[in-house]
């Protein structure tokens, strides 16, 4: 009796829902299964999908690169159900490109042209599928076929909706709001899931989750404006996380990332500043690493402006510098208090997510996802209260020294 009263109320409350013009939530579509399979003459990535979805598939050179684009999806794989690479492929990445779009990256062994790109419609128990069938080719021919290096290559007859903005503008700050402001950024994002740890777990939600609990600590104390540059899992190019500091007119920006490292015994803390010559070799690979970001994401950079990739240290740049080194020695005394840290604790590198000439800014490496006991330390809650309480000592450290220095 009490079953059938509760089906009864569900279906009066979804009548009343609709009577008043309440739409029920959608759910995302997904991709229920992913496999390659390979022969002599090709490779084939192929999507199942819980329903027809418009696409854009294109490929990118040096590295070469082949890019799905979808409308925003769950990606609904268990990790053991994840498609081996095999055959041209040679790595796989996928996450939220931009507000919207879901982006599947293929890394390839050598030049490809898309073969054929076709849907399969639901039969014999299958959904749709969404083929990918890529061929092997000579640089030369690739580079010579019309548009396939740079443009669009294949596109679904329902087309999918251009790429969103991925930085919405910010709100113009309050005028009486004398507060520095503190630039968050949590490393990594969407389709770029960043670092692996040994247990599965992705420096991407590592990131966000100190980004988000250093925001709520700063916002606490009252002291301190806060803008976080993600606040959900989404890729951002480097130079937009530039950007969104400057215009946020940030007084100090701090990168968050975790690391990792071929030996499982390697770990503690480390805290970066920016310079063209790395302080050492592990610190220059850490750096390249990092800057390539946007290839991974399947950034087209032949249409960037040299404001990241090109971008020289000149002399408008060295009080910020010299703000951000200030700022580096505080961290590292306050984060030492509470973790391990690494010999030569301040490195130096050429971070392009650190060059903005206007905004002090630093990347603090939390720790080794590589480490096994480092990785559950940095998962637990306890140990990232004591990391964010370390930061806001060393910023509240930082901002009372500039005080000082103003009124000198």
């Amino acid at each position: 009796m009490k079953i059938r009263l509760l089906l009864l109320a569900i279906v009066f409350l979804t009548g009343a829902a609709g009577a008043l013009g309440i739409k029920p939530a959608l759910a995302k579509p997904q991709v229920t299964a992913a496999r390659i399979g390979e022969n002599s003459e090709r490779t084939r990535f192929v999507l199942e999908l819980s329903e027809d979805l418009p696409y854009r598939v294109f490929t990118l050179p040096d590295p070469f690169r082949v890019v799905l684009d979808l409308p925003e999806v769950d990606w609904a794989l268990p990790d053991d159900r994840q498609p081996r690479v095999r055959g041209l492929i040679s790595d796989l990445r996928f996450g939220l490109f931009a507000p919207g779009t879901s982006r599947v990256v293929l890394d390839v062994k050598r030049p490809v042209h898309l073969q054929k790109v076709f849907v399969i419609p639901p039969r014999d128990g299958k959904p749709h599928r969404l083929v990918i069938d890529v061929e092997a080719v000579s640089r030369e021919q690739y580079f010579a076929a019309q548009g396939s290096a740079t443009g669009e290559a294949s596109v679904s007859d329902r087309p999918l909706k251009p790429l969103a903005e991925t930085v919405p503008p910010l709100p113009p700050a309050k005028p009486a709001d004398s507060r520095p402001t503190v630039v968050i950024d949590p490393g990594h994002g969407g389709v770029d899931p960043g670092a692996v740890g040994v247990s599965g777990s992705y420096e991407k939600n590592l990131t966000l989750a100190y980004g988000e609990a250093l925001k709520a600590a700063l916002e606490a104390t009252g002291r301190y404006h806060v803008v976080l540059t993600r606040e959900r899992d989404l890729f951002l190019k480097l130079r937009e996380r530039i950007r969104l500091a400057q215009e946020a007119e940030g007084d100090l920006f701090i990168s968050l990332h975790a690391n990792v490292h071929s030996s499982g015994k390697i770990r503690g803390a480390s805290i970066y500043t920016l310079s063209e010559t790395a302080s050492d070799e592990e610190a220059a690979a850490l750096a390249a690493a990092e800057n390539a970001a946007d290839v991974l994401a399947g950034v087209n950079l032949g249409d960037q402006t040299g404001d990241v990739r090109n971008i020289l240290i000149d002399l408008a740049q060295r009080e910020t510098m010299n703000l951000s080194k200030k700022f580096a020695n505080d961290l590292v005394r306050e984060v030492g208090r509470e973790t391990k840290l690494l010999r030569n604790t301040h490195r130096f590198a050429g971070f392009a997510v650190l060059k903005s000439p206007v905004v002090p800014s630093i990347l603090f490496e939390i720790g080794y996802m590589s480490n096994r006991q480092e990785e559950r330390l940095l998962r637990s809650k306890a140990h990232r209260d004591k990391i964010v309480a370390s930061i806001i000592r060393a910023i509240d450290g930082y901002f009372e020294k500039q005080k000082a220095a103003s009124r000198s």
